[in-house]
């Protein structure tokens, strides 16, 4: 209760607002997040997280600030941030609708449709809990295997979380990555985390995504992180989007390319069979046809 205190008055001191009421957020491994209840009617989402790393919240602060920019898909507003804690307009949930499905297509189109200046990012960032590599590179399969897939391969095999004919098969598939990548497109404006637990199905019938790993990047990584653990309604989101911004031929072929860099994350931070999973979407991505 204490600690529940401490953090209303936090709140308070970063929005110049009181605190009339707190309620537990459930979720989330990372950080734990209250709804505050303000004096001037409106509510807040506080998420704090003990120790957290330099820059944590305020990479993904500025994360938010800058997909909000492309006015695609919807963000919560950000209220306050500090080396602590993030502050964000609460977003009142609703259920998930195919007609809000497609509306997240599009947005989807737009937000990637503003582009980055660059692959990457200005500074380093966080995926989860996980340090991210933003360091830019010239082409986006020279990024994908500097500062996405090598980085946590290094840690599972130290971790001996993936096993040797799985780390084979991943580095057969960065040999030719060039090859594997589909045809060059645009830098696009990424959320970069886009899992179906940051997505926020909203009581007005749109899609808000929320804890963006952001980055200039390849569109297709948002999708097919989508599509890793399951959304509701991914048909109805992917249809919408390529109507949008028609995707390049291949694409479906290219999900497991794309779903290599979140399954060795996993596989670095939890074992368990995230490494076996690795090594089969590596194998998919070297032979499509075979792997449907």
């Amino acid at each position: 209760m204490a600690r529940m205190g401490t953090l209303a008055a936090r709140a308070e001191q970063l929005l110049g607002r009181s605190v009339v009421a707190t309620a537990p957020v459930p979720g989330g491994d990372t950080c734990t997040a209250t709804r505050r209840r303000l004096s001037d009617g409106r509510s807040a989402l506080m998420t704090t997280r003990p120790h957290s790393p330099p820059g944590f919240f305020a990479v993904e602060a500025r994360g938010l600030g800058w997909l909000a920019e492309a006015h695609g898909a919807p963000v919560p507003e950000v209220l306050a941030v500090d080396d602590d804690c993030l502050v964000v307009a609460w977003v009142e949930t609703g259920r998930a609708t195919g007609e809000a499905a497609e509306q997240l297509g599009r947005d989807l189109a737009r937000t990637h449709a503003a582009g980055a200046a660059r692959l990457g990012a200005d500074t380093d960032g966080f995926i989860g809990s996980a340090p991210l590599p933003n360091t830019s590179a010239d082409t986006w399969p020279d990024f994908y295997a500097t500062c996405r897939v090598e980085p946590y391969l290094r840690v599972a095999v130290e971790r001996q979380a993936i096993e040797p004919a799985d780390v084979a098969a991943v580095n057969a598939l960065l040999d030719r990555l060039g090859e594997l990548a589909g045809p060059a497109e645009p830098v696009a404006r990424l959320h970069g985390d886009l899992w179906a637990g940051n997505l926020l199905w909203s009581a007005t019938d749109t899609v808000h995504v929320v804890d963006p790993a952001a980055h200039g990047g390849h569109r297709e990584t948002d999708l097919a992180m989508l599509a890793l653990f399951g959304a509701p309604h991914l048909d109805r989101v992917l249809e919408a989007y390529d109507e949008a911004a028609p995707l390049a031929d291949g694409w479906r072929a290219r999900v497991p390319l794309h779903q290599l860099h979140p399954l060795l994350v996993h596989a670095a931070r939890f074992g368990g069979s995230y490494g076996a999973r690795a090594g089969s979407a590596a194998r998919a991505a070297l032979e499509p046809r075979a792997h449907g």
